[in-house]
């Protein structure tokens, strides 16, 4: 059953959410969050009091008749302190946080890329928790920067808000009180519309995927033949207007209610609070009890609306921001806090000779299936036996082959590797005892020498080797320093599907290893190059045991055992000659086949 990690999900408060990816970003780069929370007290701070105090003081000298030479003065030293304001915001973003804030954003990416490489591949299995990944994964850099600017404005607002509040405070306490209790009778307004936000971008998150994986085989290669073959295009062009009015319904279904609170909100804040209640207060103190002088009226006005737009945000404002972030943050949390369920053993798994492989009632069922697709699997693989799997679609071969690596851990029963159940181990150890071709092999836009090694480093005489054994031929300019794909490079070049099938196999003979899985190892070949690489195979692992899955029983011939499995279950096992004496499914697969090629061979001779 898919394990439901939202009915468990861990419940944190904005704080701790905020303090939690503050916390994350100290961590790569601290030099710029100690810089943005200075920055934010600077960019703000000497506007506002000299907004206060500055025109205060400018009044002041004009309403007592002193020397106008001071107002000269008090406006140079203004104008100073803003330049040079600006200057240092200019010189601290050209220099400073560009650069830093790229540091942050790839030490960030670089946690979310190391932790997706650990996660099992039941994670990828959770649509869910899927949905989220992505969400992670692609937000990181844009949630740096949101993150840091708020971080930024909330340490300014804070400082600005105390500084001005002790101002105004000496000058008209009723002032400041009007103030605070207009925003605060709001704030409760600024949770609901964080909280629609964040929920509006998860759920959008989910309708683009779907949007953007229609759209993606328009321009992937990889569907490109399929796509100019086939009378394709109207259903997925159907299904990409479906997925986009997904996503634009979605918006309209929360824009009406955000809009709305949001506009209930400011109207009471900004009219109702800040443009009718106070201004009658200032008023009935200059006009009535004439308690504000010119320079302190002007004072305390301006200074209310300082204290107002920074008491605004750091209850209203900075509700409903943090609040659609720290919903975003909690998706980091649970991402980066995923369990792992295929867990290190205590032993390093020694890198030796091959050993005997036994698996003893073996069973699985896939997360989220009722049936099981392995069941009551018993086999013994001798050391440097050559191994196949042979059978129908869906009999269970590959996910036999994904629990000897433990790319999942059985369900029922265990594997042994020289009496040991490879659950005793570390994960990483008992992988790199085993090279693996899979049916789905990729190539990287990498050189041909760093596709066959999968390493920044290439032992060229070994690579060569390997790609020899696998049949690889096709003459290229650079050797192993050709670059593959043109993702990045002009030259780079493509190869046909067999072609780079023969590279990925090459990849198993260069891993200094003492097991080689090959799903499929032949699928993309033709049946000359198929039997070579069967002999090339054979001879170059030799000092190997071999387990492989192949649909063309011709490759099967030379292996020393066969297993046929039909439901998740072995039914029948032995050699080749032993197998058609029997007569059963693998004789008639294999007559099957045969007799499909004898014709095929007629048909090309006349």
């Amino acid at each position: 059953m898919v394990h439901d990690y939202r009915a468990d999900k861990p419940t944190h408060s904005i704080f701790s959410n905020v303090m939690f990816f503050l916390k994350l970003m100290f961590r790569f780069s601290p030099l710029l969050v100690i810089g943005e929370c200075f920055w934010g007290v600077l960019m703000r701070l000497p506007t506002r009091v000299i907004s206060v105090i500055g025109v205060k003081y400018v009044i002041d000298v004009i309403s007592n008749g002193d020397d106008t030479r001071k107002i000269v003065v008090a406006v140079i030293v203004i104008a100073l302190i803003l330049i040079l304001t600006e200057v240092g915001n200019w010189l601290y973003r050209e220099f400073f946080f560009g650069i830093e804030r790229e540091k942050m954003t790839a030490g960030l990416s670089k946690a979310m890329y190391e932790k997706a490489k650990s996660l099992d591949l039941s994670s990828y299995d959770d649509p869910d928790f899927y949905n989220n990944f992505i969400l992670v994964i692609q937000g990181s850099g844009e949630s740096v920067s949101h993150i840091l600017f708020l971080i930024q404005r909330y340490i300014g607002e804070v400082v600005s808000l105390i500084t001005i509040a002790s101002i105004i405070l000496a000058i008209d306490p009723i002032c400041l009180l009007i103030v605070i209790g207009v925003a605060a009778v709001f704030t409760p307004l600024s949770r609901k519309i964080g909280k629609l936000q964040a929920e509006r971008q998860i759920e959008n998150n989910k309708y683009h995927r779907r949007a953007d994986y229609f759209a993606r085989i328009f321009y992937l290669q990889d569907y490109a033949k399929e796509v100019r073959m086939n009378d394709i295009q109207p259903l997925l062009i159907e299904r990409y207007n479906d997925a986009a009015d997904d996503v634009i319904n979605n918006q309209i279904k929360y824009v009406r209610k955000i809009d709305f609170i949001y506009f209930f909100q400011e109207f009471g804040v900004q009219i109702f609070g800040f443009m009718f209640i106070l201004p009658l207060y200032l008023g009935y103190c200059v006009l009535k009890t004439k308690t504000l002088l010119p320079g302190d009226f002007v004072a305390t006005f301006n200074g209310a609306f300082s204290i107002a737009t920074s008491f605004s945000f750091l209850t209203v404002g900075v509700v409903r921001a943090f609040s659609e972030s720290a919903k975003l943050i909690e998706k980091y949390r649970e991402f980066l806090k995923r369990d792992i369920e295929i867990l290190d053993g205590e032993k390093e798994a020694p890198l030796t000779e091959p050993k005997e492989i036994t698996l003893k009632n073996v069973g699985f069922t896939y997360p989220g299936n009722d049936e099981p697709t392995l069941k009551n699997i018993n086999m013994t693989i001798h050391p440097y036996e050559k191994i196949a799997l042979v059978g129908y679609n869906g009999a269970g071969k590959t996910t036999l082959t994904n629990l000897l690596l433990r790319l999942y851990d059985v369900s029922e029963g265990e594997i042994d590797i020289d009496g040991e159940d490879i659950r005793d181990v570390t994960v990483k150890s008992h992988r790199n005892r085993f090279a693996a071709v899979f049916q789905d092999f990729q190539i990287f836009a990498a050189t041909l020498g760093e596709n066959v090694s999968l390493d920044t480093e290439t032992d060229r005489e070994r690579a060569e080797t390997a790609l020899s054994h696998s049949g690889f031929s096709k003459k290229v300019k650079s050797g192993l320093d050709t670059p593959l794909l043109r993702e990045f490079d002009d030259n780079g070049i493509m190869m046909s599907g067999g072609e780079g099938q023969k590279v990925a196999i090459a990849r198993a003979f260069y891993k200094n290893c003492p097991y080689v899985i090959l799903d499929e190892p032949s699928a993309n070949l033709d049946p000359i190059a198929e039997y070579n690489l069967n002999q090339a195979m054979i001879e170059a692992a030799e000092d190997k045991t071999v387990v492989f899955i192949s649909h063309r029983l011709s490759t099967t011939v030379n292996a020393d055992k066969i297993y046929v499995m039909e439901k998740g279950e072995i039914i029948e096992s032995g050699s080749h000659s032993e197998l058609m004496k029997m007569n059963g499914t693998y004789a008639y697969m294999f007559n099957l086949q045969a007799e499909k090629y004898k014709k095929e061979n007629e048909k090309n001779k006349s």
